[in-house]
């Protein structure tokens, strides 16, 4: 007889990780929990393939690399239904973080060479007997703990660009979406069958800890700022590198010039699109004491219209985690005792699996809805005198992943100022489908990078290589130097150095 399962929630059941679809229970496939003796085996083949692979340099990696891009661009139909029936994520916004992620991959492969192969650079002028150069190298094998929100375009945005970089990959999925893991290392191996350099391993947290401890070069986590600091003690004991991508508690400002279509329409989207489930989803609103009615109207007129349920064609779906309905149930509550109103949804928005959208207002700063990642679709909007106020009450919180700024003049200086890795200027978090930047965060929410240049140089090893070319004309590192030799070197410093300019 079969245990009653609550839907969502992942179970091992005879060495299976099993997993079932939060909105309707519908059991989407079974895994086999790896032991810590499978891990060890796992990394140790991904050491054999990451030679191989690093062997193909950039030219070889990048046409495999592009044809997986094909593969998923040609697949999006079955990957988008997967991501559908497991996380519960409505079809368009599955569709959007697959599109985002091949579109990741591509820019990844077509520029390694470019960032991280061996160039010269310039040679100090007392050492220009010699010939410098830099380039960029694996570390061997990379381990990536992915999250379940975004269950493709995030871990990807590491296994891509580590990838891209020479590393073999072991990948831990999140256990709330092994399925999707497990089909993205399948398609990757049909393209690249000769070695095993993505491999997964599945289940629950016990193995991402072993995974810390597993000897592999390097650990790319995103998750939770608490697990965070758990990943960074355990990779600590054998100084394993870590990037880690943590929580954030996002804010956009509307100042009173912006232009209040364009930013209701973008306030809505970033902060209840995928339930809300975005780390870098925008989670309080500042808004400018003379817009700040019309803003708070238009926000709540559209948030209004969006359907809530567990079909594909939803605009919000169900809550992935089911644990996490609680805290957003918190949230709401604390709020609301604490003096805030609800102007849509509130305490009665929260009906499991499921969270209606839920606009919040007269809220404290001090209140859990404001300093605490909610991670549900919600809002709190604030009433502010001014922009400035606005930055001041942003960066009042201990994360700093992204945000948003909604003006026509100043917004520049703003979005500098803004506590945090990303932000966005009159839109909301393109910063995240753009291959070019980094993405990650300062404080709670973490550090290091993935995307862009900075994402490759994560997972490779700078390697400095100075080549002599010529004789020394003023020897100073060696013991054959004379009181003439280091006289002219002091004189040669001060011509050179001596004058402020």
């Amino acid at each position: 007889m079969t245990a009653t399962r609550t839907p969502g929630v992942p179970a091992v059941d005879e060495g299976s990780l099993i997993s079932t679809s939060p909105a309707t229970g519908e059991e989407v496939g079974r895994f086999p929990v790896a032991s810590a003796d499978h891990l060890t085996g796992t990394v140790a083949r991904a050491r054999d393939a990451a030679a191989w692979w690093a062997g193909l340099d950039f030219a070889g990696r990048k046409r495999r690399l592009l044809a997986y891009r094909s593969l998923l661009a040609n697949r999006l139909d079955e990957l988008t239904d997967l991501m559908h029936r497991e996380g519960g994520k409505p079809t368009a916004d599955a569709l959007v973080e697959a599109i985002a992620a091949v579109d990741h991959i591509a820019w990844a492969a077509q520029h390694a060479r470019k960032v991280l192969g061996r160039r010269r650079v310039s040679s100090s002028l007392l050492l220009k007997e010699h010939t410098s150069y830099l380039e960029y190298l694996p570390f061997g094998v990379v381990g990536v703990i992915g999250p379940w929100n975004y269950p493709v375009l995030t871990p990807m945005g590491s296994i891509a660009y580590a990838l891209a970089a020479g590393n073999a990959v072991v990948f831990k999925p999140s256990e709330y979406t092994p399925a999707v893991g497990q089909w993205l290392v399948d398609r990757f191996n049909e393209v690249v069958p000769e070695h095993p350099v993505l491999q997964i391993v599945h289940g629950v947290g016990d193995v991402g800890a072993l995974l810390c401890r597993s000897g592999v070069d390097k650990i790319a986590f995103t998750g939770s700022t608490a697990t965070g600091k758990k990943v960074m003690a355990a990779a600590a004991e054998s100084l394993t590198p870590v990037l880690l991508e943590c929580g954030g508690k996002d804010s956009m400002i509307v100042a009173a010039d912006a232009d209040l279509d364009a930013a209701a329409a973008a306030c809505v989207w970033g902060g209840l699109t995928n339930a809300g489930q975005t780390c870098v989803g925008i989670e309080r609103v500042y808004v400018a004491a003379p817009v700040y009615d019309e803003f708070l109207g238009r926000i709540v007129a559209r948030a209004a219209k969006l359907t809530v349920g567990a079909d594909a064609d939803s605009d919000i779906g169900p809550i992935t985690m089911p644990s996490q309905v609680e805290i957003i149930r918190r949230h709401i509550e604390d709020a609301l005792t604490r003096g805030g109103r609800a102007v849509l949804g509130g305490a009665e928005a929260v009906q499991p699996p499921f969270v209606s959208p839920t606009i919040l207002v007269d809220v404290p700063e001090n209140a859990a809805a404001v300093q605490e990642e909610t991670f549900g679709p919600t809002l709190t909007v604030t009433k502010v005198r001014d922009a400035e106020e606005a930055l001041r009450l942003t960066n009042g919180t201990g994360y700093g992943l992204g945000g948003a700024i909604f003006a026509k003049s100043g917004a520049l200086d703003l979005a500098r100022r803004v506590r945090s890795g990303m932000t966005s200027v009159n839109s909301a978090l393109t910063f995240a489908g753009m291959p070019s930047l980094p993405f990650g965060g300062v404080g709670g929410s973490g550090f290091g990078r993935i995307h862009g240049e900075d994402g490759l140089r994560e997972f490779t090893r700078p390697k400095a290589i100075v080549k002599r070319r010529g004789p020394t004309v003023l020897a100073a590192a060696t013991f054959d130097r004379t009181e003439k030799t280091m006289a002219q070197i002091v004189k040669v410093v001060r011509l050179v150095h001596g004058r402020s300019r």
